[in-house]
């Protein structure tokens, strides 16, 4: 499903295809095993393509898509009023284990 979902036409014999199939099935294998809401999933699904379009598109280093990764998680396990982020929908728990999945 994942695979017509992102629109892959040449998986059989494109490694790059291949390559990102298995990056975003095992980050949403591994995202259901953490038992993540549907809302938690899908932030968790752009979270990782966010990551990946730092480093294809703009080219950031590692260092810099870490810093980056701090940015979109700041605020969690603040209130509403205190949230900088748009990823809330985390517990300070789950920001955590998802920084260590990263």
């Amino acid at each position: 499903k994942l695979e017509e979902f992102l629109n892959f036409k040449e998986l059989k014999t494109s490694l790059k295809e291949a390559t990102l199939l298995d990056y975003y099935t095992a980050g949403f294998w591994w995202a259901k095993e953490m038992n993540f809401s549907l809302m938690q999933l899908s932030a968790f699904m752009d979270l990782l393509n966010f990551l990946l379009e730092n480093l294809r598109d703009k080219h950031m280093t590692l260092g810099d898509n870490i810093m980056e990764l701090g940015k979109a998680m700041a605020g969690i396990g603040k209130t509403d009023s205190e949230r900088s982020g748009d990823l809330g929908v985390f517990s300070t728990d789950q920001a955590k284990a998802v920084i260590d999945y990263l």
